[in-house]
């Protein structure tokens, strides 16, 4: 078990549910429309959120959008110390950096001891394009162990100061490498991993790159914390890691719906009649199973652990719960009588 840091009031590590993240695409500095955008995602169901600190003006108004926001804040810092030592005065929950990269040793102690005098932990974000190059020349590219070994490098140089309270991500765009150093990482040290597949791309790939490497690596028992990267409103970020850790057996708040991808056998349109319960569904809260099927000669015995299902026939369809049939309906009948049998639960 990994250690448990804080970030703001959302435990992270030893044991903890496995926190979703995201990140603004909104000027820092511009409060309104980072506020606006944060409090979307809280909506969506993002647990922390990051922003980008690129400069004096966004370290700034970390204070203002902290106020105005119910979850975490995590800034996300590069090469100027002092822009860290402004967002953990302004309030900020987590900083982002990489120790590397800031400066002298005198630097990463000025942020550690900040840090240290709020309680903010430090997450060290290691990427594959962003390594050190000596780093690069050892291994041949951003390999597992290279990725692996500046990660530890950067906790070393925290751990000098005596500052523990530490979250390390090893991040590349490539899934097998990712999840290769993770793995190796999770063997080296006890400090609580944060997960993701970097620039994994728009939604179409983007979402089976972090199932493949999140999802994986959860079911590993790998991982206390995840951003799902996609080139898209971020609020998406927030429904692919819903779905990867359901999924994944990690959460189970709302329904599970299942569907069979038709075949030969199905007399009734399915794939609108599915997609037209997962819409009826998505304000449900109840954590069912909940089962579409095309056949109704396979459908039950298939579904047999759904708490509900629908299975349909030619003109008309059958309604189960857990695998026994309750009763034929017809089939332009068949999702309000699912509905409304789901509302008996």
């Amino acid at each position: 078990m990994t250690k448990q840091i804080m970030v703001g009031n959302v435990p992270v590590g030893g044991g903890a549910p496995v926190s979703i993240q995201s990140m603004c695409s909104t000027k820092t500095h511009d409060v309104e429309a980072t506020v606006d955008q944060i409090l979307r995602l809280e909506e969506a169901g993002c647990e922390i959120i990051r922003v980008a600190v690129p400069d004096m003006a966004a370290a700034r108004a970390v204070g203002a959008i902290r106020s105005r926001i119910h979850i975490p804040l995590v800034t996300d810092i590069h090469f100027d110390y002092k822009l860290a030592l402004e967002c953990a005065a302004q309030g900020a929950d987590k900083i982002r950096i990489n120790p590397g990269n800031i400066g002298g040793e005198d630097r990463v102690k000025a942020v550690v001891e900040a840090c240290r005098a709020r309680h903010i932990p430090i997450r060290i974000g290691v990427n594959g394009g962003s390594l050190e190059k000596d780093l690069l020349k050892q291994y041949g590219g951003p390999t597992p162990e290279a990725l692996v070994e500046s990660a530890l490098g950067h906790a070393a140089l925290l751990e000098k100061f005596d500052f523990t309270d530490i979250c390390i991500s090893v991040k590349c765009s490539s899934v097998p490498v990712t999840m290769a150093a993770y793995r190796l990482l999770s063997e080296r040290c006890p400090y609580p991993l944060h997960l993701g597949v970097t620039e994994a791309g728009t939604p179409s790939m983007g979402i089976i790159k972090s199932a493949m490497g999140i999802g994986g690596l959860l079911c590993l028992g790998i991982g206390d914390t995840l951003r799902v990267t996609l080139t898209a409103d971020p609020v998406e970020e927030i429904y692919a890691a819903k779905k990867i850790l359901r999924a994944a057996g990690l959460r189970q708040d709302g329904p599970n719906l299942i569907a069979c991808p038709t075949c030969g056998r199905t007399n009734i349109d399915l794939i609108p009649m599915a997609e037209e319960v997962e819409r009826r569904l998505s304000g449900c809260t109840k954590r069912i199973t909940v089962a579409v099927m095309g056949c109704a000669v396979n459908g039950p015995g298939e579904a047999s652990q759904a708490d509900v299902g629908i299975a349909g026939g030619k003109g008309e369809g059958l309604l189960f719960r857990k695998g026994e049939i309750l009763r034929k309906v017809p089939q332009e009948e068949l999702v309000d009588a699912l509905m409304a049998e789901i509302d008996r639960l």
